[in-house]
């Protein structure tokens, strides 16, 4: 009886991730609605405008490593995974040349101010209007919760989808071999 049980249960957990699969418009996009994979050299053709109104690119960014966050003030998961990335990632290496960037999806600047103040984080937070640039690291249907690695010469080193402690030590443990070769190479 257990067996028919966990074959049914895996047989809807199946149709459920197909179902979520075909939700995604761009059909380049992974399961996790990703349309860039680790070793992509990382879309770069945007402009960062923080909640500060200073503005960087990634290209300016170029010889660190970058942690792209994608974020929304709604998205409880957001909510919960932003102090781990302060404490456990921005404050641990921000002297270590990785530069964290929340990339707010699309709401005005106000809410992002509100945001950033609310959560108490640290790391800058940056506008994302029409949520033109997550198109071009996820499927516009895709949901936020998800961090981009990239390595000091532009190329995406790991993703995260969710909040998943597992999934995040992993990527500590990303940030720190990256920020030790970066260390290595000066």
């Amino acid at each position: 009886m257990k067996k028919i049980f966990f074959t049914l249960g895996l047989a809807l957990a199946t149709l459920a991730s197909s179902a979520q699969e075909k939700k995604f418009e761009n059909p380049n996009s992974d399961a996790r609605g990703y349309i860039v994979k680790v070793g992509d050299q990382a879309p770069d053709n945007f402009e960062l405008v923080l909640q500060n109104g200073t503005k960087t690119t990634l290209k300016e960014l170029r010889g660190k490593i970058v942690i792209l966050q994608f974020t929304a003030s709604w998205c409880k998961v957001c909510r919960e995974e932003m102090p781990y990335l302060e404490s456990d990632v921005w404050q641990a290496y921000k002297d270590k040349g990785v530069v964290l960037i929340g990339v707010d999806r699309d709401e005005p600047l106000e809410t992002v101010q509100k945001f950033h103040k609310d959560i108490k984080i640290s790391y800058p937070l940056a506008l994302d209007p029409g949520a033109e640039i997550f198109q071009k690291y996820a499927d516009k249907k895709a949901g936020v919760t998800r961090n981009v690695v990239i390595d000091k010469e532009g190329k995406i080193r790991f993703l995260t989808r969710l909040y998943d402690k597992e999934e995040f030590s992993k990527l500590v443990q990303a940030v720190d071999g990256l920020s030790k070769e970066l260390i290595a190479s000066r």
